[in-house]
């Protein structure tokens, strides 16, 4: 393919506004593009325009007296910007996630690809909330997928939520995972340093949950096995990594159970912890991909995930990780199927690092969204 010049749409990116693991995906996508193509990141953050490993940032501060309402602005300040930059024109603009979907409608006519990389349904699930908010954030899913030239998903279990939800045809949405650069979560660290950093026994079993403290991640499911754990693994400790709405609520829960919480890390504290555990779980109620477990994986820790979307694509159970039920039985039961085997923790984590390397690189899921947008362009000229 020829040298082609994108525009990226996202409201996070590594270097300004970082909020989950969107930042990280986005982020690497497009400086992989960049090493090929002409790429222009848009995206939320404060200060002047810059190239960040090839890639063109443009920084926004919008304004909003609710969520709708702030990314509305965004949007627009958005598209202003890009219009600045389009001499000469761009080839591609790829938008990600619904939090753009106002900027896509403006530039509707272009060759467009809007990104899926979860659904407003999948992160609330029964736990909607705000039901005004879970309107209006559905509604701008289905506009973007029905404006856009094409879509992607982050699996195949969200393509199909996302086709059933907005009735999507099967034709115009296509599967490109998430990808992982494994020596970003590597380090050669001591983990009885690491652990006594964090005043934890060197000793026990260090146990790592990471993400938001959301529902949809399933701290709270996590946290009620944690009796049924400590009957396979005497001694653990377990530590939440990661920061939501439910926090207040399980630190009061969890004031007599071996449980620490520690909040956001950065990634210079969050590595070494990460490569000290011992296993590292993922309850989540829903996970349409779960770039903890490349991350995890990466590291090569051993993995017990809800055998859910992404995570029940992506492990082979037993061989590179443990899948189970999402519910406090069955996540203990995971502890149980390798309580005991050291030997069998290891393997697990050297299987799923062994994947990470043949199946999770950054160029070859670039590839694959190139496919994508040599559909949208070919798809247009047959238009035009």
């Amino acid at each position: 393919m020829e040298s082609l010049k994108i525009a990226f749409f996202c409201w996070e990116s590594l270097y300004a506004e970082r909020v989950g693991g969107l930042a990280n995906a986005a982020t690497h996508l497009a400086e992989t593009l960049a090493k090929r193509h002409e790429v222009h990141f848009f995206t939320r953050g404060s200060g002047t325009d810059a190239e960040i490993n090839s890639v063109q940032y443009h920084y926004c501060q919008p304004k909003g007296e609710h969520i709708i309402a702030y990314c509305s602005d965004m949007s627009r300040i958005m598209v202003d910007q890009f219009r600045q930059h389009d001499a000469p024109s761009f080839d591609l603009l790829h938008f990600h996630d619904w939090h753009v979907v106002d900027a896509l409608h403006r530039l509707r006519h272009r060759p467009t690809v809007f990104s899926f990389h979860s659904t407003e349904f999948g992160r609330s699930g029964n736990h909607i909330g705000e039901w005004w908010e879970f309107q209006k954030i559905s509604g701008k899913e289905w506009y973007g997928s029905f404006i856009a030239k094409r879509i992607t998903a982050v699996s195949s279990a969200l393509r199909d939520e996302a086709m059933r939800l907005y009735a999507i045809p099967d034709w115009k949405i296509d599967v490109v995972p998430n990808g992982v650069v494994p020596s970003e979560f590597t380090a050669s660290v001591e983990p009885s340093a690491v652990r006594t950093a964090y005043g934890l026994n060197n000793a026990d079993p260090l146990i790592l949950f990471v993400g938001r403290l959301t529902y949809q991640k399933g701290p709270d499911l996590l946290l009620d096995a944690v009796p049924g754990i400590m009957d396979h693994c005497e001694g653990g400790h377990l530590v939440f990594i990661g920061d939501g709405n439910m926090r207040p609520d399980l630190e009061s829960r969890a004031r007599s159970l071996p449980v620490s919480f520690l909040g956001f890390l950065s990634d210079t504290a969050y590595v070494p912890l990460l490569n000290a555990s011992d296993l590292v779980v993922i309850p989540s109620r829903n996970e349409p991909f779960g770039l903890v477990l490349l991350e995890a994986w990466s590291a090569g820790r051993c993995v017990i995930a809800s055998d859910v979307g992404g995570l029940s694509e992506n492990i082979d159970h037993g061989m590179d990780g443990i899948k189970v039920h999402p519910d406090p039985a069955g996540i203990a039961g995971g502890f149980a199927q390798v309580a005991g085997c050291p030997e069998r923790i290891t393997s697990i984590g050297r299987r799923g690092r062994t994947k990470v390397e043949h199946n999770f690189r950054w160029s070859a899921i670039a590839e694959r969204m190139l496919d994508t947008y040599r559909k949208v362009l070919e798809e247009t000229c047959l238009v035009s």
